[in-house]
Order: structure tokens, then C-alpha cells, then sequence
């Protein structure tokens, strides 16, 4: 037997290979025969090892091919594999030695066909649905007028255009937007912490906490929309401490984050309109609520006053205890405006027969007489009226004490406090009178003042009293044996001695006369 190792037959010399020589031939010649391929199957074990790799085999009826994603691989997946589900993979087939295996490191997973991904939104709708995200009861109401709104969508799009003109259309509102891939690998990673970012904000902070949601985006097929599928954008949806608005897709289209949104809206647009009212509404309803509470005001007191106005019937007519105090009242009601409208009226053409000669100190001796002859008017009115007053009371009292005896108590304190009121008021108009007399003798006091010669002085005139009459002709000056000349800040006497002023030189414009040719 020795012999027979020790010299093989001829032709039998092939060279030998380690295990390690002939596992990494094998691993470059699969890598460099197949590179990069995709392969369609079904999903079948699915195992995610501790350090975060992902092992899962993709299988037809006869054969299994093991598959793997490596952790940093993961983030970039599109879907992520589950078992039953028919996908196609893509990576690189590989070999491992250790265990004489061979395998394909998947880098990208795709859905075979759109009824696998309807049996895969199904399952997990199920799955999800089983967890109680979806239940009503946990949905919290939207606000009715949000102050802040954060917008969860991609900035470049048509979408939040749509959405901030229709916001500005019905009510202007704050808008954070928080911008997002809206599909592929990205979408549902961004779209989740953009939720738990705005939920993250604290209230009165530098940037205001949104009081409400929207997460947005156009239509698109299935796959397009599969980010907002994922679970994690469904359990941060739900999750959500803020009212959450999901507008993703047209009408028809359903995400599963419908399902788990506070409030679902066909559009974008309409997710704004579902967001703030119309302000326009709001104020007519305003003006239509105020109409009403008007109306119900008026109501009330017209109530009211029938009710007064019935209850006043079973009282006893004060008429007949009023009658003669009433006439009374009534008599100096009547005198009082009559005579204090005489009494300026005749103050009236005193002042104009003396304004007509314009002599302050003559005004100033009547405006004083005037004030201490309303001042002694006044000091007699009020101890009058008083004393008028109190013969009233008087007698109303006598009255009350006669009545006593077939009256109430209650009816003669009432009539007593009535009677008491209008003497109070008739003291008060006198007062009143006697204030109005005083403004419009100081108003005629101020006249007197705007009207005074003294005035015009002061802009450039002078006075010339000739002999102590006042000059207005040339001749009466000539003929004067002094002159005296008033200007605004004093007098001035000319002599008949005093040299004859030069003849002034000839004016360049006669037409235009100076104020110096007065005299």
C-alpha cells in the first residue's frame, strides 16, 4: 500500500490546495463570474443578529439562496424583508469559507409586484391595528384656530405651495416647515423624526411648539407612497402629543398613516382647510351672534319693563300726592329758562352797546361788575332753592304724616325720597344755569380781547389823538395843537415845534402802499 501512495499511476500528479487555497478560489471565481446580479423570490426565515446584521434566505419551489445585509446596509433599504413577502433582491454573491457556504449580499430589497405589496400593507396594517394605533378613542380633537401649524413635507414641491395660498386665503397662520424626502430610501426616517422633532419643541420657546400637524404630499404610485407605510412614520403618528393632520397622496390613496393620523384629508388643500376655518365665515358668524345677543338684550328688557309696567298698576297713583309739588316744579321750570335767557339777552346788548366804543377799562369795570353781581346771584339762588326746598319737604312731610294713617309707611318713604330727588335735581340745574352764564361771559370777555384795538397795534398800526381826540384826517392834524401818537409798547407827543419831517422820496411802485405813508 505504501508503495502504491508513494508512486501514483501516471497521470495522476494534480497539485494539491489547502482548504483556505481552495475557499478563496472558489469566493473569487463566484464574485468575479456573477459580480453584481438580482434575484426574485420569496422571503423566507428572517434573523436580525445582535450586532444589528440582517440574515434572511430568498427561495423559490426547489432551491434556497441565503441572503445578507450587513447593519450599515439596512438604513438603505427601500423595504425592509419579511417572510412570505416576493422581492427582488440585488447585491453581490459571495462565499464564506468558513462554513462552505455560499451567499448574496443584498444592498438594495425591492417588492415583486404590487399585490405583494398590498398582501405586505395588509399584514401590517393588521399588525399594527392589533396594537390599538388606530383606535379612535385615542385620537385627540384638532384645534379650532391653531396659532402655529408645522408643515411636514418636501420644501420644492408643489404641495406646500398649495397649502400656504389656501392658509392664506381663509386664515393667515404661522408655518414651520420641517422639509423631507417625500419617497424613497430616506422618507420614512425623515418623515419620523420630523414628527417627534416638532413634538420634541418646548412651549414659549425660541421656536414656537406647533399647536397642529400636517404631514403632506402629492400623489404617486405605490411605491412612491410606501414610505408613509413604514412603521416607524405609523408609531410616530401615533405617538404624537400634537393634533396630526396626514394629507399624503391623492382621494384614493391610503397609507397607513391615515389610520393612525388625528384627522385624515384627501389632499393637501384640503388638510389646510381642515386646519383654520374661513375667517370671512367667522366674522359673520360674529356679527350674527352679536345681532342675536342684541336681540336678546332687547328682548329681556322689554320683558322686564312689561313686567314693571304690569306690577305698577297694583300700586296707588302717586298723582294725587304729587299734584301740587309737580305744578309747582313745573312753574319755576318754565320761569328759569325764560329768565336766564333773558338775563343774557340783555347781557348780550349791553355788551354790544359797549363793544361798539371798544374801551378796555370801561369792559373790564362791567365784566367785574357782572361777575360779582352773578357771584351774589349765586350766593342767594342756592340758600333759595334750599330754603324753597325745605318748605317742600316740609309740607310734604305734614302730607305724609296725614296720610299715615290710610297709606303704607313704605309708599310715604318712597314718594318722600321722590320728592327729595327732584328738589336735588332742580338745585342742580340752577347751578348748572349759572356755570353756562359764567362760561359765556368769559367767551364775550375773550371777544372783547380779539376785538380791542390793542390788537392791531401789535401788528405795525399806530393811534393819533389830536388835542385828546382821535385824528383821522390830515387837516385835523394840521390844525392840532399836540399830537400824540400810540404805538403797541407806548405814546409818543409831537410838538407843534418839532421839525417838519423831509419830504419821503418817490415810491418805485405806487400801486403798492407801505405802512410808514400812514401819516
Amino acid at each position: 500500500m505504501s508503495d502504491l501512495i508513494d508512486d501514483p499511476l501516471p497521470g495522476r500528479n494534480l497539485p494539491e490546495y489547502t482548504v483556505s487555497e481552495i475557499s478563496g478560489e472558489v469566493k473569487r471565481t463566484l464574485e468575479g463570474t456573477f459580480g453584481r446580479v438580482r434575484v426574485r423570490g420569496e422571503v423566507g426565515r428572517v434573523f436580525r443578529a445582535r450586532s444589528g446584521h440582517l440574515y434572511y434566505d430568498v427561495k423559490d419551489d426547489r432551491n434556497v439562496l441565503a441572503c445578507t445585509t450587513w447593519k450599515g446596509q439596512i438604513g438603505n433599504l427601500s423595504v425592509e424583508p419579511e417572510e412570505g413577502l416576493e422581492v427582488v433582491v440585488t447585491g453581490r454573491l459571495t462565499s464564506f469559507g468558513a462554513q462552505s457556504k455560499y451567499n448574496l449580499n443584498v444592498d438594495e430589497v425591492a417588492v415583486a409586484g404590487q399585490g405583494a405589496l398590498m398582501a405586505l400593507l395588509e399584514k401590517r396594517r393588521k399588525q399594527l391595528a392589533s396594537e390599538g394605533l388606530f383606535d379612535e378613542a385615542r385620537k385627540t380633537p384638532l384645534p379650532y384656530l391653531p396659532d402655529v401649524i408645522g408643515v411636514v413635507t418636501s420644501p420644492s414641491g408643489a404641495v406646500i405651495r398649495d397649502i400656504l395660498h389656501r392658509l392664506r386665503d381663509r386664515f393667515p397662520r404661522k408655518v414651520l416647515v420641517w422639509p423631507v424626502a417625500v419617497q424613497g430610501a430616506n422618507c420614512a426616517p425623515e418623515v419620523a423624526r420630523a414628527i417627534a422633532g416638532f413634538n420634541a419643541l418646548s412651549p414659549g420657546g425660541a421656536l414656537p411648539r406647533p399647536d397642529l400637524i400636517i404631514v403632506a404630499r402629492g400623489g404617486g404610485s405605490i411605491e412612491d407612497l410606501w414610505g408613509f407605510n413604514e412603521e416607524a412614520v405609523v408609531r410616530a403618528a401615533a405617538a404624537s402629543d400634537i393634533p396630526l393632520i396626514s394629507a399624503v397622496g391623492h382621494e384614493t390613496d391610503t397609507t397607513l398613516i391615515d389610520f393612525a393620523s388625528d384627522k385624515r384629508a384627501p389632499t393637501p388643500t384640503a388638510a389646510a382647510e381642515l386646519a383654520v376655518p374661513v375667517r370671512l365665515d367667522l366674522l359673520a358668524w360674529v356679527d350674527g351672534q352679536a345681532a342675536r345677543l342684541s336681540h336678546a338684550l332687547s328682548a329681556g328688557v322689554e320683558r322686564r319693563g312689561q313686567r314693571l309696567r304690569d306690577l305698577s298698576r297694583a300700586l296707588p297713583r302717586v298723582e294725587t300726592l304729587l299734584d301740587a309739588p309737580r305744578q309747582r316744579l313745573d312753574f319755576w321750570g318754565e320761569r328759569l329758562p325764560a329768565a336766564l335767557t333773558q338775563s343774557v339777552q340783555k347781557r348780550r346788548v349791553e355788551l354790544s352797546e359797549i363793544s361798539g366804543a371798544l374801551r378796555p377799562g370801561t369792559l373790564r369795570g362791567q365784566l367785574r361788575d357782572q361777575a360779582q353781581r352773578v357771584d351774589q346771584l349765586a350766593g342767594r339762588l342756592l340758600p333759595a332753592l334750599d330754603q324753597r326746598a325745605e318748605r317742600g319737604r316740609e309740607r310734604y312731610d305734614a302730607m305724609a304724616a296725614r296720610l299715615g294713617r290710610c297709606r303704607p309707611d313704605a309708599d310715604v318713604a318712597q314718594r318722600r325720597e321722590q320728592f327729595t330727588a327732584l328738589s336735588n335735581r332742580l338745585s342742580q340745574a340752577g347751578i348748572r344755569q349759572l356755570q353756562d352764564l359764567r362760561d359765556k361771559i368769559g367767551a364775550l370777555d375773550r371777544l372783547r380781547e380779539t376785538l380791542s384795538y390793542k390788537a392791531t397795534l401789535n401788528r405795525g398800526y399806530a393811534v393819533v389823538r389830536g388835542d385828546g381826540e382821535i385824528v383821522k384826517r390830515k387837516a385835523a392834524a394840521q390844525t392840532a395843537t399836540t399830537l400824540e401818537i400810540e404805538f403797541a409798547d407806548g405814546k409818543l407827543s409831537v410838538g407843534k415845534g418839532a421839525t417838519k419831517p423831509a419830504k419821503p422820496a418817490p415810491r418805485a411802485k405806487p400801486d403798492t402802499p407801505e405802512q410808514g405813508d400812514l401819516f
